[in-house]
């Protein structure tokens, strides 16, 4: 072999030395990049994770402290973004909608119109959660017993008597309540405060759903319709008593038998032939009576009455 063909077989071979070189470095280096790339990512990620925590408290001994300040800096937000103003009344609102719905107070506006009868509302959901007393509809559920709710404040209510927790306490007699909203009821036994006033007879009331329901024996109004006959009645919880007629539904059972009543106070005279109970006595003989209607018999011929 010629001194020339050799000097070029040599040069290939060193060409091609340099070039699986060269490929060799690029791997590495790529393979340094994609390393550098994944703890990037890694690294992000526990970032995000430890944020995580921190929000949650799992990584942060002053969580308190914490979820303070965050509140209160949500409260300076979201007290300079209430940009929208009223002028009739100069209360502030943080969005267009939320003081549409405001002016409807005083333009005494109610587009919502029930279904099933005359009223109206200036809002969808209050709409909404007024017909449930026509359709009878109970969206909430207690997970204990399976019992329904029209409403979820009574869901709440209900839920104390599993747990027969009495959170709210009166100061001046230790009687103790589920609601803070009975609390403030109960104490106006106290104070003797009757601020509802009957606009038709002025008689007052220390609570607005008396008066109202008080109102309506003067109005003779009755917006609460059955939806299976059309009957109509002035209260809710007498539509749905009358509402078991329909259903058959016989909620409250007897204690000593297996006989069960669509109305409690029903329950209630059966359960006295168990128990002997006479709660209704004639104060000149001294008869009992399981029945109120047997007193009132009875008063009308009692011996002693007539002498």
């Amino acid at each position: 072999m010629s001194d020339p063909e050799l000097s070029r077989m040599n040069h290939e071979d060193t060409e091609e030395q340099t070039d699986q070189m060269k490929v060799t470095e690029q791997r590495q280096e790529l393979s340094e990049v994609e390393e550098k790339h994944c703890d990037f990512k890694t690294q992000r990620r526990k970032a995000k994770k430890l944020q995580i925590c921190d929000h949650h408290g799992k990584d942060s001994s002053n969580l308190k402290t914490q979820l303070k300040e965050n509140c209160k800096q949500r409260q300076i937000t979201y007290n300079e973004e209430k940009d929208h103003l009223c002028l009739d009344c100069g209360k502030s609102f943080t969005k267009i909608t939320h003081l549409k719905r405001h002016k409807m107070i005083h333009t005494g506006e109610k587009p919502h119109k029930c279904s099933y009868c005359d009223k109206s509302f200036n809002q969808a959901g209050t709409q909404r959660i007024h017909e449930r007393v026509h359709t009878g509809e109970k969206p909430y559920h207690c997970t204990q017993c399976g019992k329904s709710f029209r409403y979820r404040t009574d869901l709440n209510c209900h839920l104390h008597v599993h747990t027969g927790e009495k959170p709210f306490t009166c100061d001046q007699c230790g009687k103790g309540f589920k609601l803070s909203a009975h609390l403030r009821q109960h104490m106006k036994i106290h104070t003797n405060a009757r601020p509802y006033l009957c606009s038709f007879c002025g008689k007052s009331f220390a609570r607005l759903d008396h008066c109202k329901r008080h109102q309506k024996k003067h109005s003779a109004e009755k917006d609460h319709v059955c939806c299976e006959c059309g009957k109509s009645f002035a209260r809710a919880d007498h539509l749905k008593q009358h509402q078991r007629i329909h259903t058959g539904e016989k909620p409250y059972k007897c204690s000593y038998c297996d006989k069960s009543f669509t109305q409690f106070v029903n329950l209630k005279v059966h359960e006295q032939i168990h128990t002997g109970e006479k709660p209704y006595h004639c104060p000149p003989c001294v008869k009992s009576f399981r029945i109120l209607g047997d007193l009132e018999n009875h008063l009308k011929k009692c011996p002693k009455l007539l002498q």
